[in-house]
């Protein structure tokens, strides 16, 4: 499905009516339901954000052009930032505390599900993401190709991304990927449209910022499709990253890790704890050596090895109980679902 759209605010600021066939929502959903033969039904923005009362209203107003209903998810912001919104013609969920991105997007999905919606987009709200890609990170998801759509930065030549940035971005990527068993450009992107029925698979723990690689990794193993389209993004934004860039990626690192640790024990702890024995019996070789040819013993070396090896079986020992743990909760939960 190719769209042609535009993200110019209509005079005097006001949306067209998004079930006007002739706005961007409106070609969208007629081109849909012409394939799918499902009409009447919504299609969501749910966009959270956390003091952006300098931009959330110029976001929520170029989203209304492509969808049917903007949500917003204030999460205990300290500002104007909901009535702005509100102002803007979005639904405001109001949060009474900061409880992080993974919660904030976790509540206005689930209520995006409750307005029995086809199909939703989540986009950043601090401005870095276009209203005009709407259209096309939908299209998969509204043409049955796809159940979550990512916006990947790093498909489009177009994007002027930081280098400090994109070096931490393909480093999180190659854990999420080793992770997950799937290989994606954008792990970390905040730009994604969901199917309905991914939405009711939006059935996992998640926090803060984590949640981005928690998504690839839990419909992945649910046999969701997943792809990506191209995007442009803006990093010229009044509060660009609410957090140290530095300790936002070691905070979303640790968060790959645990996952890696519980997806794959085998590989997070068996084949580091197989390395871990072979260099135990490397050094146990060498202190052998040099006892025979010196007649010392060799303690220090002989400490290191004993300790490689105990390190490395507790380590083999851990991954085979992590994952027949993991198999054991695995065919529990499927059978609590198709018992």
């Amino acid at each position: 499905m190719s769209l042609s759209v535009s993200d110019t605010i209509l005079p005097q600021s006001v949306p067209r009516k998004s079930g006007d066939v002739r706005s961007p929502a409106g070609a969208v959903i007629q081109a849909a339901s012409e394939k799918t033969g499902i009409a009447g039904k919504e299609i969501v923005a749910v966009i959270p954000a956390y003091n952006e009362e300098l931009v959330i209203g110029s976001v929520v107003l170029k989203a209304r052009q492509y969808v049917n209903k903007v949500i917003v998810v204030d999460d205990g912001s300290r500002d104007q930032t909901r009535n702005v919104a509100e102002m803007a013609g979005a639904e405001v969920i109001a949060l009474e505390k900061n409880g992080g991105k993974a919660n904030a997007l976790f509540v206005g999905l689930r209520r995006a599900r409750e307005e029995g919606c086809r199909a939703a987009v989540i986009i950043d709200g601090d401005g870095q993401h276009k209203a005009q890609d709407i259209p096309q990170v939908m299209s998969p998801v509204l043409n049955g190709n796809a159940d979550m759509v990512i916006g990947s930065r790093f498909l489009s030549h177009n994007n002027d991304v930081p280098a400090y940035r994109r070096l931490g971005q393909k480093t999180l990527d190659v854990f999420t990927n080793f992770g997950c068993g799937y290989r994606v450009t954008d792990s970390q992107s905040g730009f994604r449209a969901f199917s309905r029925k991914a939405l009711e698979n939006m059935d996992f723990n998640s926090k803060g910022y984590g949640i981005e690689s928690d998504m690839i990794a839990h419909f992945a193993k649910r046999g969701l499709s997943i792809c990506e389209v191209p995007i442009s993004v803006r990093y010229d934004v009044p509060h660009k990253h609410k957090k140290n860039p530095l300790s936002h990626g070691f905070s979303v690192l640790g968060s790959i890790i645990n996952l890696i640790s519980y997806r794959r024990p085998l590989l997070a702890f068996g084949v580091p704890g197989a390395v871990l024995f072979v260099l135990g019996l490397v050094a146990s070789s060498l202190a052998f050596t040099d006892y025979y040819s010196t007649t010392k013993f060799p303690y220090m070396l002989s400490m290191v090895s004993v300790s490689l090896l105990i390190l490395g079986m507790l380590f083999v020992i851990a991954g085979l109980i992590l994952n027949a743990l993991v198999e054991i909760v695995e065919k529990g939960t499927i059978q609590a679902v198709n018992p």
